[in-house]
């Protein structure tokens, strides 16, 4: 019987996707079987292919790598994945967690930590990257992490793209919901964030570091 751990690898940049395959592939044991450049992409692919572990980039257009994960574990809830991203904060981190992502290392120490972590998380076990640490340490006790707590999973997406500057209909369109319905998670969004301006909303987000300034 076969060992060999079957990737799906997801990642918006090319160039990216081409260098983690090299990595992956120089060792017999991993075999990248599919490369996704969004998440939607991510969630077909891990369709067709049932792969044993999804690398999945968090930041890529149109739903991201958060939202992508969540829908693969509400089809297959035994999926295993691990999320590697320039995001090192307790925001994204909690939130993959709290998802049932196995795993979280950032992009500045990938190289060095990706095999290690695929076939760690490839066994379902958990890897979190040494400099996710402090993340995993720090309590959800500003005000700020308290409120993003709060939203959903797919209000958390909505407060994303906002955020990126998309429209509601843009939104509308992206998480296949009606612009009524994304209206609606808008709504909900600012309500339970205390702003009421989407000036406000992208403040937060980048001083959450949820977006780039």
């Amino acid at each position: 019987m076969s060992t060999t751990i079957r990737v799906l690898l997801a990642d918006d940049h090319e160039v990216v996707r081409a260098g983690y395959r090299r990595l992956l592939e120089s060792c017999d044991d991993i075999e990248v079987v599919a490369e996704a450049s969004d998440g939607e992409q991510a969630c077909q692919l891990y369709l067709e292919h049932k792969p044993g572990i999804v690398v999945m980039d968090l930041t890529m257009p149109g739903i991201g790598g958060l939202d992508a994960s969540r829908r693969i574990l509400a089809r297959d809830r035994k999926a295993r994945i691990l999320v590697f991203s320039v995001h090192e904060n307790e925001i994204f981190l909690n939130r993959a967690l709290d998802q049932g992502i196995l795993g979280y290392i950032s992009k500045r120490s990938a190289s060095r930590v990706m095999l290690e972590a695929v076939r760690c998380v490839a066994r379902g076990e958990p890897f979190i990257g040494q400099e996710m640490m402090p993340c995993l340490l720090k309590r959800k006790e500003s005000g700020d992490n308290r409120l993003v707590a709060g939203l959903s999973p797919r209000e958390f997406e909505v407060f994303r793209l906002r955020a990126e500057g998309k429209s509601v209909n843009e939104i509308a369109e992206l998480l296949k919901v009606s612009p009524k319905t994304a209206g609606h998670h808008h709504t909900s969004v600012k309500q339970k964030l205390g702003v009421s301006t989407s000036a406000e909303l992208t403040r937060l987000a980048i001083r959450l570091g949820v977006i780039a300034p």
